[in-house]
């Protein structure tokens, strides 16, 4: 099975191919840029290294959110056209449960991690058990001071993983000491190959109503309801 999969999420941009469990191509960078603009050329790129057409593509994997609201609409809109034009199937993948599988190895919880502002982060609980990770805790908005007291009262040493681990480090190393642990560099981004493998064997979504998983109403619709007096969560 020769699998795209495509990450836009966050800053990192990644694009990888697959074929069956072996690497093909894979393309990745972080910086922040427009990644509307250097998706498609960036896909291209990898389709080309891989020898390969879109015709000769299987199934497209996304990393369906949370993260950057807009990177993560980039990402799952061309998706959506790439599965509906070649008419194969589509899957979405949580965002932080790519980051996640970075920490396969650690003997301990895995917190991976992107900064949603205001003293708030995108997270989730993950265990490793045999080179596969899981959630234990699903993926959420949270106040990093609750959740660092809350991860705290685990008593287990946790990885936390993703590029704004730093902005919140402070915290949480106030909370657990030395039970926190902070992935190294080459460890902080996530890895589209990754991303494809995860969803190698997931049932695939149906490509009219697949939408991203934001968590959170964008700051902009948030704010327009609110001064319409609709409320939002």
């Amino acid at each position: 099975m020769k699998i795209l999969a495509i990450d836009t999420s966050n800053y990192p941009l990644g694009v990888a191919v697959t074929d069956g469990d072996k690497v093909v191509a894979e393309y990745s960078t972080n910086l922040k840029k427009n990644h509307s603009i250097r998706i498609m050329p960036a896909i291209e790129f990898t389709l080309h290294e891989a020898g390969l057409k879109p015709a000769d593509l299987d199934r497209i994997v996304v990393a369906e959110g949370p993260g950057s609201y807009t990177g993560v609409r980039i990402g799952v809109t061309v998706a959506k056209t790439m599965a509906w034009s070649l008419n194969i199937p589509l899957v979405g993948v949580s965002s932080l449960h790519v980051l996640a599988m970075n920490g396969r190895y650690f003997d301990g919880c895995i917190a991976p991690l992107f900064d949603a502002r205001r003293g708030q982060a995108y997270t989730g609980l993950y265990k490793a058990k045999g080179g596969l990770v899981d959630a234990v805790v699903s993926d959420r908005l949270v106040l990093m001071d609750d959740w660092s007291n809350y991860l705290a009262e685990l008593g287990e040493k946790v990885l936390f993983i993703g590029n704004d681990s730093s902005l919140h480090q402070t915290v949480i190393q106030a909370s657990l000491g030395e039970k926190a642990f902070f992935a190294s560099p080459a460890e902080m981004n996530p890895r589209p190959s990754e991303l494809a493998f995860l969803g190698k064997e997931l049932e695939a979504a149906d490509t009219h109503s697949f939408v991203p998983n934001y968590i959170r109403l964008a700051e902009a619709e948030a704010k327009w309801l609110e001064a319409r007096g609709n409320g939002h969560e």
